[in-house]
């Protein structure tokens, strides 16, 4: 569920080739480490996975610039390759331990011999990628692995934080700054997403033996989570469970909008494009009747092109907030926990989109801190 768009692509196991060779002793974070090449043969390996995947990850990505869109492929092929190892693990099977394994050596800087390994290696020393994200990420894989099921809407957000909050996190995190603002509405708008992908998919979810619907919701309008799973059946009542659902990540993507407009500016119309596609599918189960029980909705080629070239126009015209809101309350401890390695990253700073209020009180406050230190100053050290 949390990979939702995949279809089958050949595992690699190719050496990952960068862009220079230096010795690995070099420190990370300096010109003289080690990139990631868009390039080289493993990264296009990534490429192909992302193609046979998400779609709507794939158009979006070509939006962003290619220093970022590099890094994103890389993390977009580890976190898939994560996901098919839970999914498809045998009785008897320790995905979690492999995993876990692999990410032992990842942060090392001894990754396993495949190509999704290597190239997240890169990407980790490159960007000091917290690891705290990658293991929330897996986390949630395990939920999936282990049937859950959730019991309140708040139970179903602290799944998708896991399996899609934190990877907003960490492309917030690639893109830098490295703000709390900004990757708390990342993590919101990789819940938003989640969160659509569950309305999506409920049909074909429960053919499979799952269920996301909070179970509370589904009670609260005369359904039986059990006997509906057993024989999953699309009546007026699911419909006002997905509707609400839909409703819910709505909130989450005007919450997360304010975001995108304190990203750095090459990166802006990427995150919007991908932010509209994935409403938009939401806008489509409506025009449906919220069945997608017996059937998935689909944005078109089409729509999608016209969501991509209107993000280039929009994303000029977002702000961040006035107001701080207050994050969602399960992607606190992801946030808190970036909080404490973001010192470490001297990622470079941007000046995000403000309204002309903003820049006028922006302005003036920063003329009367300016002022205040002239004259603190003078108190300090008077003119003879």
């Amino acid at each position: 569920m949390s990979m939702s768009e995949q279809s089958s692509v050949p595992n690699t196991t190719h050496h990952f080739v960068v862009a220079n060779t230096h010795s690995s002793n070099a420190t990370p974070m300096t010109s003289a480490y080690p990139k990631l090449d868009f390039d080289s043969h493993d990264l296009q390996a990534c490429v192909a996975m992302m193609q046979g995947g998400s779609k709507t990850f794939f158009a979006a990505s070509r939006l962003l610039p290619l220093r970022v869109r590099t890094a994103a492929i890389a993390l977009y092929a580890f976190c898939r390759v994560a996901d098919d190892l839970v999914d498809e693990a045998a009785p008897g099977d320790t995905p979690l331990l492999v995993l876990q394994a692999r990410l032992d050596a990842i942060y090392a800087s001894t990754p396993y011999d495949h190509a999704e390994d290597q190239a997240m290696s890169l990407l980790v020393q490159q960007y000091k990628l917290p690891r705290h994200l990658l293991e929330a990420l897996i986390e949630g894989f395990a939920w999936d692995a282990a049937g859950r099921s959730y019991e309140s809407i708040e139970d179903l957000h602290a799944y998708a934080a896991r399996v899609a909050g934190s990877v907003g996190a960490m492309m917030s995190w690639i893109m830098g700054p490295q703000s709390m603002d900004t990757l708390a509405r990342a993590c919101e708008l990789g819940v938003a997403m989640q969160l659509t992908n569950i309305a999506r998919d409920v049909g074909h979810d429960a053919r499979i033996g799952r269920l996301y619907l909070p179970r509370r919701w589904l009670i609260e309008v005369g359904i039986n989570p059990e006997a509906w799973l057993a024989q999953p059946t699309f009546t007026p009542a699911i419909a006002e469970v997905v509707a609400r659902l839909l409703d819910e990540a709505d909130r989450l993507y005007k919450k997360a909008h304010s975001g995108i407009a304190a990203l750095p500016p090459d990166c802006r119309a990427a995150i919007s494009a991908a932010s509209m596609i994935y409403a938009e599918i939401g806008h489509q189960l409506r025009r449906d009747g919220m069945n997608s029980v017996d059937h998935r909705a689909v944005v078109s080629t089409t729509r999608k092109l016209m969501l991509l070239a209107s993000a280039w126009t929009c994303v000029h015209w977002i702000r961040v907030s006035e107001q701080r809101p207050e994050p969602l309350v399960a992607i606190l401890d992801m946030v808190q926990k970036c909080r404490d390695a973001a010192p470490l990253t001297g990622q470079k700073a941007y000046f995000p989109n403000r309204s002309m209020p903003q820049r006028v009180a922006w302005t003036l406050e920063l003329l009367e801190r300016r002022e205040n230190e002239r004259l603190n100053r003078n108190a300090t050290h008077p003119t003879p």
